[in-house]
């Protein structure tokens, strides 16, 4: 029988990481059509019940839409369509930018192009598969010199429909929002409203840090003398409106290069906890009240940190910890899993095995329907693609 460890019994004992030989997951290819898939984000898209997907290949230039076909033919490559031609796109996430029913995909390009676009959807549902009836355009407002990194789309101000909350990396790098206008269509409109110096930013995400009924932004800024795993406080729809300053909350990890961030769920031991990917020193765990840090080591023969996830992977009702690689060359592994033992000990669980090197952020969803999690991620140096891992709990 597995023992609970409450933070306080986390945060003072330290863990080493033990691998338990098993074998690979089945990987299954959602597309492999292009260059360089970098991450993978998700939504219901046509109201079917089922999650589908929007990636950006960086290499390839191309932005791609997958609509989940569901569980009996999930493990066959997805029905797609290339909804925009951009150079270096780094993100694309879905919204309705611009309130009409059909869901658009914004997104953010680094390198030379440093634009953040939006690719309109055809109105008609039947058209969504239609390259020639999707539209491309950039934000003016963005067109600022920033390498632009990824996008969370949120409502700020509370009026004219979705705005975005942008973050990049580089000189003049920053955490900002793009407050859309009473016309979201009228690209020229928009505005650019920065909150935040940035050195690299990684991860964005929407949540109520405060309980005050407004969604904060947690990030991760990877690089330079204020990186961190940081908050900015949302200081209500009228005054962000007006321009109050959001202000800058550091949770902790500041003497590390934290990559991409996994939240807990409101049950399990990681509950309300944050955990970062650090680059070359395993996972930062932070946890509530006073975002205390556990260090937990990352296992032999990986490659460096990139994704993290926090669920219950094994179906044994106790979180575990899902992470994705960088520089997992030669025999290393880029997909693995831990759990701990009863003495508590982490143990590893292997995913990928040897093939791919550079794989992305995590999404984990039972796309088979058999009651466990399947690993979805992107891996875009041996451009394996679109992937996911089926998972073997049953």
């Amino acid at each position: 029988m597995r023992i609970r460890f409450t933070f306080l019994t986390l945060v003072i004992t330290a863990f080493v990481a033990c691998q338990v030989h098993a074998d690979p997951w089945i990987r299954h290819t959602i597309d492999g059509s292009s260059r360089g898939a970098d991450g993978v984000r998700t939504s219901d898209v046509n109201g079917d019940g089922l999650t589908d997907l929007t990636t950006g290949w960086e290499e390839g230039g191309v932005i791609r839409v997958y609509l989940n076909p569901g569980a009996e033919k999930a493990k066959m490559p997805w029905p797609a369509v290339t909804v925009g031609t951009v150079k270096s796109p780094e993100d694309a996430v879905f919204a309705d930018v611009d309130g009409d029913g059909a869901v658009d995909v914004v997104s953010s390009c680094e390198g030379k192009t440093r634009r953040i676009f939006v690719h309109w959807a055809p109105t008609n549902p039947s058209d969504y598969l239609s390259e020639e009836k999707w539209q491309t355009q950039s934000l003016p407002c963005a067109e600022i010199d920033q390498m632009w990194m990824f996008c969370l789309p949120m409502q700020v101000d509370g009026k004219n429909g979705v705005d975005l909350v942008v973050g990049s990396k580089g000189t003049n790098a920053s955490i900002g929002w793009l407050q859309a206008p009473a016309n979201p269509r009228d690209v020229a409109a928009w505005t650019y409203h920065r909150l935040y110096d940035a050195g690299w930013i990684m991860s964005l995400i929407a949540r109520d840090m405060d309980a005050d009924g407004d969604l904060d932004v947690l990030a991760s800024d990877r690089k330079g003398p204020s990186r961190s795993v940081l908050w900015l406080r949302n200081p209500g729809p009228t005054e962000a409106a007006n321009n109050t300053p959001w202000t800058v909350n550091r949770i902790g990890a500041t003497d590390r290069e934290v990559m991409f961030l996994g939240v807990g769920d409101n049950q399990g031991e990681f509950a309300g906890s944050i955990i970062a990917a650090c680059r070359g020193s395993g996972f930062a765990l932070l946890s509530p009240p006073d975002w205390s840090l556990t260090d937990i080591p990352m296992p032999e023969n990986c490659g460096t940190g990139k994704g993290v996830a926090v669920r219950d992977i094994d179906l044994d009702g106790h979180t575990d910890i899902v992470f994705t690689c960088e520089n997992a060359t030669g025999d290393k592994s880029g997909c693995r899993w831990l759990t701990r033992d009863a003495s508590g000990r982490w143990l590893d669980h292997e995913i990928s095995g040897p093939e791919g090197v550079k794989f992305d952020r995590i999404e984990l969803l039972d796309l088979d329907a058999d009651g466990d999690l399947d690993l979805i991620t992107c891996e875009e140096r041996t451009n394996l693609g679109v992937i996911w891992y089926e998972n073997p709990a049953r």
